[in-house]
């Protein structure tokens, strides 16, 4: 590999998270780098402009990261630049090098290859278009232009939207040490939801009293009203931290992520109750699949599902979606109820399908 493309590969250091008091988290309301950056070379300031806003979109879908740059003043030559996009580190993961693109030559890295390339439609655009969305690109990403020796970037958030919610097995609470509780979420179509994504749950009113796994390895939970068997009625409302535990040795539930879907969940008619195997075989000749857990919320939180029914999942559980809360339906609030996890060879619920489009 060249001198100058071991240069392009060398990370900058991670931006800061939300701060941290007393137990509890606190958002400021914007993340640093965003927006402009400026360096002066030559008597020209090189400035690289990307959205302070965060981008929101879907699993499956594509998007575009803007990134733009120009001088000031304005240079009436063109000039060549490098440019090189990479995802930051999350919580202890590595950073990830997406693409490098040297004049006409690009190269993209690891999972991105393929799934990435610049879009230079303008002049001076380093855009970076991603496709295929997977769970795992939500994250910031850092645009970077190399003019000889300076170099200026700019910060990008994506974020696909979609729900937080806790996710315990069917041995029990408190079962799940660190990688089972990422083997839960993964099986269930979701991935271990980030404190970002739990602390914005909790601003939209999630309110859980058990303790659950992040994707930093921290255990946490969201209080909205404080009771005594939830850390007292001295505390205020907030996400309650434990801190980082031991990925192997300590047990908690999990806090999962799922995603909006491309397919469809829905509840099948079908002439009587089923047992669980019986529920898996209807679905089958229905062409379609059991739902799995994180199908199912995904489906009540952007689609609207609303049935006061209970039906097997694909874990073994039994819930039902409410989006219009109503008398003999269960609490007088939104939600998916659940029933746990029942015999499996009872014949007192129906079943949830999902069928991809």
């Amino acid at each position: 590999m060249s001198p100058l493309l071991l240069f392009l590969l060398l990370p900058l250091r991670c931006v800061s998270g939300l701060p941290f008091y007393n137990s509890f988290y606190y958002s400021n309301g914007r993340h640093p780098g965003h927006g402009r950056a400026e360096g002066l070379f030559n008597g020209a300031k090189l400035v690289v402009q990307t959205p302070e806003e965060t981008l929101f979109t879907h699993r499956g879908a594509n998007a575009t990261l803007p990134c733009r740059y120009h001088y000031e003043p304005a240079l009436a030559a063109p000039r060549p630049v490098r440019i090189k996009w990479w995802k930051l580190a999350e919580n202890g993961a590595p950073e990830q090098d997406v693409l490098v693109a040297i004049g006409l030559r690009h190269r993209s890295f690891g999972d991105y290859r393929g799934r990435v390339h610049l879009r230079q439609d303008e002049a001076r655009e380093a855009s970076l278009e991603i496709r295929d969305l997977r769970l795992e690109d939500s994250g910031r990403y850092r645009c970077e232009v190399i003019d000889g020796l300076e170099d200026e970037s700019g910060l990008v958030e994506l974020e696909l939207r979609g729900v937080v919610f806790p996710y315990q097995p069917p041995q029990g609470r408190y079962r799940l040490n660190f990688l089972e509780a990422q083997r839960a979420c993964e099986e269930q179509d979701a991935a271990v939801a980030s404190f970002e994504q739990l602390f914005r749950a909790w601003e939209e009113g999630l309110d859980w009293c058990n303790a659950g796994w992040l994707q930093d390895a921290s255990v946490q939970y969201p209080i909205t009203r404080p009771r005594q068997p939830c850390g007292g009625l001295g505390l205020a409302p907030g996400v309650r931290s434990y801190g980082p535990r031991h990925r192997r040795l300590h047990r908690y539930d999990v806090f999962c992520f799922a995603t909006a879907l491309r397919g469809r969940v829905y509840y099948l008619e079908h002439p009587e109750k089923l047992t669980l195997s019986e529920a898996k075989q209807a679905c089958e000749e229905d062409g379609a699949q059991v739902a799995k857990v994180g199908q199912l919320f995904a489906a009540w939180k952007f689609r609207g599902l609303d049935r006061c029914d209970a039906g097997w999942l694909a874990d073994g559980s039994a819930r039902y979606p409410v989006a219009q809360p109503r008398p003999n339906c269960g609490a007088l609030e939104a939600g998916v109820r659940s029933f746990g996890f029942p015999d499996p060879h009872s014949r007192r619920y129906g079943v949830y399908c999902y069928r991809q489009r």
